[in-house]
C-alpha cells in the first residue's frame, strides 16, 4: 500500500501544541531526569512540538555526556552465511537452505576480513547471519576461537538473541550453556541483532517463524545475568502502530531494570527492496527523529543511544545528534544485509568527523565500551586517510575475491585479499 505523505499539522494545530501544558509538563520533568511512563512517552512521541522535544532530549544528552563529545567506531560486520531457515518477510538479504543462491564464507575469509579491518583500525567486528540448519555452537566456537587467536585485539560484538534460540535448538542446549559456550569461546558482547520489533502483533506480521520478543529478551536477561553485556535495537517501519513503537521501548525498559546490561539502543528504519513487505509503510525521517528524543527521554537506564545514518541518511543521522543521541555509529567497513534491502548511504571517517564538528560537537573514536580510544579535539591533528581506504562498504559478498562457497558447506579454505582500493 502506498504511503501518504501529510503536509503537516496547520498553524492552529502547532498553537494547541505549544499551548498544551501537559507537553509542556512532561517535556520539563523529563528533561530534568524524570522518569515517564510508557503512556506519556506516546504523548510526547504524539503531540510534543518537534523542536521542544529535541530540547528535552538534548538537556538529557547534555547531563549523561557534558563534554559535548559524540562518538563513532570503526568496526566491519562480516555476514558468514546467507542461508537461513526464519525468512523473515523484511529481509532481502537470506536464501532458504535449498536455494542456489545460498552461500557460506570459509573460515580463511573471515579471517582475511579480520585483518583487513585491523590494517583499517577497525577495533570491533559484528559477526552475523543467516540461521544456518547446520550450525550449532560447534561452528561458533571454532570460528570465534580462530578469530580470537588471530587477532586478540578485536572485539567480538556479534550475534544477538535470534541466534542463541537458533542454536539452542540445533545443539540442544539451554541459552545459558549457549550464552557461556560462546563467551568463553571468544564472544565479548551480543549486538542487538534480531529485536526487530518485540512486540506481538508486529513481530508476528513481519517475522512469523522468529522467536517471540519476549524470549529475545529472556535470552539478553540471562546474557547479563552472565555478564555478557548488549546494545538493544528496533527497526521501525513495517506497520506497527505508535502505541506498539513505544510498547518496543516499554520492554526494552523493563529488562535494563533488571539488569543493566543494555549498553545503548540504536533505532533504524525498514528498508524496502528486494523483500516481502516492499510497498508497505515506511518511518519518516521526522517519524524517526521524533523516536530518537522520546527514546532518550524514556531510557533514564540506558547510558547511550545512536543515529543510523546507514538507514535515514548522513543528514538526518547528524540531525539526530540534536534530538538527545552521543554517538553516530560505525564508518561501517562492509554491511550487506541493510544495504542488500536498499540502504544506499555511504560515509568515511573524514565524513563523520566533519557531520560531529558541524553538529557542534567533538568527535571522538570509541570502543566496544564505549570508552574514547581518541579524542579529535583539533581539526589539524585529525588523522590522515591515505587513499580513501577508511570507508564504508570497502567490500561486500559481490566483491571479486570473495571465498563465499555455494550451498551449505565450504569447499576451499582459500580465500584471496579483498582490494582496499577506493571505489
Amino acid at each position: 500500500m502506498s504511503v501518504a505523505i501529510s503536509a503537516g499539522p496547520s498553524a492552529d494545530q502547532r498553537g494547541s501544541r505549544r499551548r498544551d501544558p501537559e507537553v509542556a509538563r512532561l517535556l520539563a520533568h523529563a528533561a530534568d531526569g524524570g522518569r515517564i511512563t510508557d503512556e506519556e512517552a506516546l504523548l510526547l512521541y504524539r503531540r510534543a512540538p518537534f523542536h521542544a522535544l529535541g530540547a528535552a532530549a538534548d538537556a538529557v544528552r547534555r547531563r549523561r555526556h557534558p563534554h559535548d563529545v559524540a562518538t563513532y567506531i570503526i568496526d566491519r560486520n562480516i555476514n558468514y552465511t546467507n542461508v537461513c531457515v526464519t525468512a523473515c518477510r523484511f529481509c532481502a538479504f537470506y536464501r532458504p537452505p535449498s536455494s542456489p543462491e545460498g552461500w557460506v564464507r570459509d573460515l580463511d575469509d573471515i579471517l582475511a576480513r579480520c585483518g583487513e579491518a585491523v590494517e583499517l583500525g577497525a577495533t570491533q567486528i559484528m559477526l552475523q547471519g543467516g540461521h544456518h540448519p547446520g550450525f550449532g555452537i560447534e561452528w561458533y566456537e571454532e570460528t570465534f576461537a580462530a578469530i580470537k587467536a588471530a587477532y586478540p585485539q578485536l572485539a567480538l560484538h556479534s550475534l544477538g538473541g535470534s541466534e542463541v534460540v537458533h542454536v539452542s535448538k540445533v545443539s540442544g542446549l539451554t541459552f545459558e550453556q549457549v550464552i557461556r559456550r560462546l563467551h568463553a569461546a571468544g564472544l565479548d558482547s551480543f549486538a542487538g541483532a534480531g529485536a526487530e520489533i518485540l512486540v506481538q502483533r508486529p513481530r508476528q506480521a513481519i517475522a512469523p517463524l522468529k522467536e517471540p520478543g519476549e524470549v529475545w529478551l529472556q535470552v539478553m536477561e540471562v546474557a547479563h545475568g552472565l555478564g555478557v553485556e548488549s546494545t538493544a535495537t528496533f527497526m521501525m517501519g513495517t506497520g506497527e502502530s505508535d502505541a506498539e513503537r513505544i510498547e518496543h521501548l516499554r520492554m526494552i525498559r523493563d529488562v535494563q531494570d533488571r539488569t543493566g546490561g543494555f549498553r545503548s539502543f540504536i533505532p533504524w528504519t525498514y528498508q524496502p527492496e528486494n523483500n516481502h513487505l516492499r510497498g508497505r509503510t515506511e518511518a519518516s525521517v521526522f517519524a524517526y527523529l521524533r523516536l530518537v528524543a522520546v527514546a532518550r527521554l524514556f531510557f533514564d537506564n540506558i547510558a547511550h543511544l545512536q543515529g543510523s545514518w546507514l538507514t535515514v541518511g548522513k543528514e538526518a543521522g547528524q540531525l539526530s545528534l540534536h534530538m538527545g543521541a552521543d554517538d553516530l555509529g560505525s564508518v561501517m567497513l562492509e554491511e550487506n544485509v541493510v544495504s542488500s534491502a536498499g540502504a544506499r548511504h555511504r560515509t568515511n571517517r573524514t565524513e563523520l568527523l566533519r557531520l560531529i564538528r558541524t553538529a557542534g560537537r567533538v568527535p571522538a573514536q570509541r570502543d566496544t565500551l564505549y570508552r574514547h580510544l581518541v579524542v579529535h579535539s583539533d581539526p589539524a591533528d585529525d588523522p590522515v586517510d591515505e587513499g580513501g581506504k577508511v570507508r564504508s562498504h570497502v567490500s561486500s559478498t559481490a566483491s571479486p575475491g570473495s571465498s563465499a562457497s555455494p550451498g551449505g558447506v565450504s569447499p576451499s579454505r582459500q580465500s584471496r585479499r579483498l582490494d582496499l582500493a577506493p571505489a
